[in-house]
């Protein structure tokens, strides 16, 4: 959400912002704005006469009752009551302002960092730099479920008869890589100065509104029915709202954190062949980044969160590439955002296997995150979240590069402690 100030003194930055996301639906939003807050201000200024106002009545009768003058202090009592109406009347009106502007500035996107590409959507994403050679073998590369399959790992026909589609049992040594993973991902992160966390799976309404838009809400979040609460979609949801109505003294920042939880996603829509199996899934698992910063800070960080998950995947032998998120596929509240995606020898393609995203001060205005400074000031922080690792969608990357000839995937030696010292799986 952006600061109203921006709106009354730069109107012109926010419309061309909105024009840079090709939102001009959007456009209209920024005239209703200035005009709703027009009328606030003109609204409180009201408000705050008649107090006045009321004050110098409510002395006046004290003083004619104590001079004896009572049907002129009555006189003055009913000009106190009117008052009174017409004011409940004004602040009541000030909360419906209030409301309407509050909705409105909650769907006019954050301002984009100078550096972000234009472009209308994920197809014009620019790619930045490849890490590591993507190799081709010489002998096919199976389906990821049917190597799966073939190592005794995955059973989707009953996962679908006692949960539906989108949702896996994993078994035997599939699912043992699967935890060693998280586990190497989840020590990968500590071994870099975070701070290991299990947050909260479900959040209630108002920080799910504090971290994301509305319509992304609708598209991801599961609703509890009868409560207000929601299972998260990824653990910065809960590690963000974990701040909310805070004042951080400056020298607690920045906040490092690194987040493992089950993630929940309705997942809406239809898919193509090789995003089903566990590309595209309800329930998965992840290790996530979470930074609360400075604002001079955040672009430092931004670098340093998306280059820990290329070197993770580095360890495994998985070759990446970073993406450029271009301005149409930026969610309403980011700044700036770069992808990481895996190379996939089967599609000789890449994939998205994480995003990293620098949110400004977004999120920090919606949930109150502030920061006080040295000088005793107070300002929003920042807040920034990245992908270290998702299985079992990151699981597909790692079969396919790591699978032999054979029939076999290989280990990398990074991975190995957690797998018990094997080698190779099958």
């Amino acid at each position: 959400m952006l600061d109203i100030n921006l709106l009354r003194n730069d109107p012109e930055l926010v419309r061309e912002n909105i024009r840079k996301k090709f939102q001009d639906a959007k456009l209209p939003l920024v005239d209703e704005v200035i005009a709703l807050d027009r009328e606030n201000r003109d609204t409180m200024k009201q408000a705050d006469s008649l107090r006045n106002q009321r004050k110098v009545l409510s002395k006046q009768i004290g003083a004619l009752m104590g001079q004896g003058k009572k049907e002129e202090a009555e006189a003055v009592k009913a000009q106190v009551n009117a008052a009174a109406e017409e004011l409940a009347a004004l602040e009541k009106r000030e909360v419906e302002l209030q409301e309407e502007i509050r909705k409105r500035m909650l769907v006019i996107p954050n301002i984009i960092d100078p550096s972000v590409p234009i472009g209308r959507n994920d197809t014009e994403n620019v790619e930045v730099q490849r890490y590591g050679e993507p190799v081709v073998p010489d002998f096919e590369i199976p389906y990821h479920v049917d190597i799966m399959e073939r190592l005794s790992g995955i059973d989707l026909d009953s996962a679908r008869k006692t949960s539906g589609n989108g949702f896996y049992y994993l078994m035997g040594d599939i699912a043992r890589l699967h935890s060693a993973i998280l586990s190497y991902g989840r020590d990968f992160m500590i071994d870099r100065g975070f701070t290991y966390c299990i947050p909260p799976y479900m959040i209630h309404g108002n920080v799910v509104n504090g971290v994301m838009s509305f319509a992304e809400m609708e598209n991801m979040m599961y609703k509890i029915e009868g409560e207000d609460l929601y299972l998260i979609g990824t653990s910065e949801h809960s590690m963000i709202g974990k701040f909310i109505d805070t004042i951080l003294d400056e020298s607690q920042l920045p906040q490092t954190l690194t987040s493992y939880s089950p993630c929940f996603r309705k997942e809406v829509g239809a898919h193509g062949i090789e995003e089903r199996g566990v590309y595209r899934i309800h329930q998965f698992e992840k290790q996530e980044m979470i930074v609360v910063c400075k604002p001079e800070d955040s672009p430092m960080w931004f670098d340093r969160l998306w280059q820990n998950t290329v070197d993770f995947f580095r360890t495994l032998d998985i070759p990446v590439r970073t993406l450029e998120c271009c301005s149409g596929d930026l969610a309403d509240l980011k700044v700036k955002s770069l992808d990481v995606e895996a190379w996939s020898p089967r599609q000789q393609k890449y994939f998205e296997v994480g995003s990293c995203s620098n949110l400004g001060d977004a999120q920090a205005r919606r949930l109150q995150i502030r920061v006080k400074g040295s000088d005793g000031k107070k300002y929003l922080a920042h807040t920034l979240n990245n992908t270290c690792v998702a299985p079992p969608r990151m699981l597909i990357a790692f079969l396919e590069n790591n699978l032999e000839r054979d029939g076999r995937v290989r280990i990398p030696q990074a991975l190995r402690m957690y797998m018990g010292g094997k080698e190779y799986i099958g």
